[in-house]
């Protein structure tokens, strides 16, 4: 027997008045509700950049103990990689990559990777989520961890890919000298890869 259509409620989101569902659980739930949902879904994608730009500004207040604080490091990475020539994507995932560094600093790679993988491609992806192992080639030994660990990746087809990324514009972008593009020079790009689209 179909279940009947659940009754909602209005309440304020973003400034506009949206319509709620009521089911208590999602057995509850009704076709209906969720094509609401849906349309809602869309109204909160379209804060994802402004809250990817929120939590890249709250970067610049840690250093870490590095030579420059964590926002400073992103930028030079995008800012390395875009006078590289690469790709508006491919700079998106520099300047992003360690967007994570002060939730989970010992799993920021991941952090930076839920984010972007829907908007980005595979070997994209695979970089971001990877680059810490990946970095780890460069300082790992002087932390009794084991330097060599992204060796357990060789094969892989993005191997060399996440490698270069590393070697080229995230481990060189610790330079207090550097003369990186401000954030708001990414900005553009941060609204059109997070931009809503239809699903």
């Amino acid at each position: 027997m179909p279940r009947s259509r659940s009754k909602f409620t209005t309440t304020e989101q973003g400034g506009a008045m949206v319509e709620r569902a009521t089911f208590k659980s999602f057995e509850e739930s009704t076709r209906e509700e969720w094509a609401n949902i849906m349309v809602c879904i869309q109204d909160t994608q379209a804060m994802v950049a402004d809250r990817v730009i929120q939590q890249l500004q709250m970067l610049e207040l840690d250093h870490g103990g590095f030579p420059v604080n964590r926002l400073e490091h992103c930028l030079q990475t995008a800012t390395r990689a875009e006078k590289d020539g690469r790709d508006a994507e491919y700079i998106m995932c520099a300047l992003i990559h360690d967007i994570g560094d002060n939730l989970a600093p010992f799993n920021h790679p991941d952090i930076a990777a839920g984010i972007l993988k829907p908007f980005v491609s595979e070997a994209n992806w695979w970089m971001v989520k990877h680059h810490g192992i990946f970095q780890g080639y460069y300082f790992w030994d002087y932390i009794g961890l084991d330097k060599n660990a992204r060796e357990q990746f060789r094969g892989n087809e993005y191997f060399d890919y996440t490698e270069e990324f590393c070697a080229k514009y995230d481990s060189p972008a610790f330079d207090s000298d550097y003369k990186s593009a401000p954030l708001s020079h990414f900005e553009p790009m941060i609204r059109d890869l997070f931009a809503p689209r239809g699903r």
